[in-house]
């Protein structure tokens, strides 16, 4: 699948969730490890507000990405940010979404308006 950068520069992104551990397995509990370097997953959800639009969508970002001083309500950087489109069939059911990648989650600054 393609995977397609997402340019975040003029976005303002805040924390809805903390970092919780990706689930590769619900019923077992089994964490999600990155394929290559086996490291564990984190997925973190943010508010995604760029040209008067706004998404909620969840992240996942390996876990030495997340850095500290992350609380729910502030700005976020998310560097490496990438989306990935998926779909699948479970059950009988086709399913597609967008996967959202990034390298990181850091604390960011609140962005200064226009002419302030």
């Amino acid at each position: 699948m393609r995977t397609i950068r997402v340019d975040a520069s003029s976005a303002t992104i805040l924390l809805t969730e903390a970092p919780a551990p990706k689930l590769r397995d619900r019923q077992t509990g089994e964490i999600a490890k990155d394929a290559v370097t086996g490291e564990a997953l984190m997925t973190v959800s943010v508010v995604y507000i760029d040209q008067g639009e706004s998404s909620l969508i969840s992240v996942t970002v390996p876990q030495s990405g997340v850095t500290e001083g992350l609380a729910v309500g502030l700005p976020v950087s998310l560097p490496g940010l990438a989306a990935r489109p998926w779909e699948s069939v479970f059950n009988g059911q086709a399913r597609h979404g967008i996967a959202y990648r990034a390298a990181a989650v850091a604390p960011a600054g609140f962005p200064v308006a226009a002419g302030a």
